[in-house]
């Protein structure tokens, strides 16, 4: 078999693959339409709920972050705990401006050096557990924006019977103070990549996860899978949380809603190690899932093809069909959450990002994670380089 013969053969294999990930980006749509439209079982949501909102910095946008976790409507208790490692961090500067704001509000603020492993966020978890003064717990990380209605329904999720655990699916939103290319770019995969392979994988039976920008339960809950302790050296402690409470027999629900991720990177670097650093470890904890995943790089895989086929007719029309769901499917997500990440004419160069770190993934067992280096284990585990 001639050169020649063997790059052909290779095209149409990649132009069968990008015609099943077209497939798969209809497929995705149609399943967040489902889940979006899904009617929900509402639940007795009126009880105390204490929120632990763990800083680190003066992240892009905090302040307005933070503020729509003061603006809630919600009938029951409602208590904020934030905290910090250091005295001096500039976050609290922000919390204290939005405490003098909201006076009615009841707020705390820990600031605790104290490490009990390599996840820092973790350690911060557990310092600042103490404040809390409702038994109904809710983590949230920094860089989310809620709506105002977000309290109640994961309250009233909470309070269906079996369910033990609740989160959040997320879309992304640029930072009004981060570059506007590489912000928009974090953004545009939050929303059209992973947002619509967790529906997907949740939809159908293949995946339960959780994720950062909500984890409710009640703290005997939380007690029963070892406290916010057991989770202190792995870098996805959501993950393996809701792992945590799933394999005790709990479910684990997620409200037909979503909230805002500030995507705030501010150089390709910073973008490319920080997809990285999830998707590496993805792969690391779920390698079966991470390799399934390549499907979802239909219009990569199509524009491959029509290169090794000398972009003939029907590669061609191949590459306009991956391109023409991919768009479909963030016009989906826009409509149906009301976010808008990043302009369609920047998906093509999103897709092929996306490819890259994805193909990076597959090898290196190491992650950076703000500023320091970390290996991490099969098990999650990470440990400091």
């Amino acid at each position: 078999m001639t050169m020649h013969h063997a790059l052909n053969d290779i095209g149409w294999l990649l132009g069968a693959i990008a015609l099943a990930g077209t497939a798969y980006a209809v497929l995705a749509a149609l399943l967040v339409s489902r889940f979006m439209q899904a009617p929900q079982t509402a639940g007795r949501h009126d009880g105390g709920v204490t929120i632990l909102k763990p800083l680190y910095r003066c992240e892009p946008d905090l302040a307005r972050n933070l503020e729509t976790f003061f603006a809630q409507h919600y009938d029951g208790q409602v208590q904020i705990v934030f905290g910090v490692h250091d005295e001096a961090d500039p976050a609290i500067a922000v919390v204290e401006a939005l405490r003098a704001k909201y006076p009615q509000m009841d707020t705390a603020i820990v600031a605790d050096a104290a490490r009990y492993g390599a996840n820092a966020k973790v350690s911060n978890l557990i310092n600042m557990l103490p404040g809390a003064r409702h038994d109904t717990l809710i983590v949230s990380d920094s860089d989310i924006a809620v709506g105002p209605r977000w309290l109640a329904q994961v309250m009233s999720a909470l309070a269906r019977p079996g369910v033990g655990i609740v989160t959040c699916l997320y879309t992304g939103e640029p930072a009004r103070e981060g570059h506007p290319l590489w912000s928009a770019l974090a953004a545009m995969s939050t929303s059209y990549t992973f947002l619509p392979n967790a529906v997907l994988g949740t939809s159908l039976g293949l995946a339960s996860p959780c994720f950062g920008s909500t984890i409710a339960l009640r703290r005997q809950i939380l007690d029963e899978v070892g406290g916010f302790a057991a989770f202190a050296d792995h870098l996805a402690d959501d993950y393996e949380m809701g792992r945590a409470v799933r394999a005790m027999g709990y479910t684990l629900a997620i409200p037909a809603m979503g909230v805002g991720h500030t995507a705030a990177e501010n150089s390709m670097l910073e973008l490319f190690r920080h997809e990285l650093r999830w998707t590496r470890t993805i792969r690391l904890v779920n390698p079966a899932g991470h390799l399934g995943s390549f499907i979802t790089h239909g219009f990569a895989f199509a524009l491959i093809a029509a290169f090794l086929l000398h972009f003939n007719t029907v590669s061609l029309a191949i590459l306009v069909a991956a391109l023409g769901a991919r768009l479909f499917l963030k016009s989906r997500i826009d409509g149906l959450f009301g976010t808008y990440a990043g302009p369609f004419w920047l998906l093509p160069l999103r897709d092929l990002l996306s490819f890259a770190v994805f193909i990076a993934s597959l090898f290196g067992e190491r992650v950076h994670w703000r500023g320091t280096e970390f290996a991490v284990e099969a098990s999650g585990a990470m440990s400091q380089v």
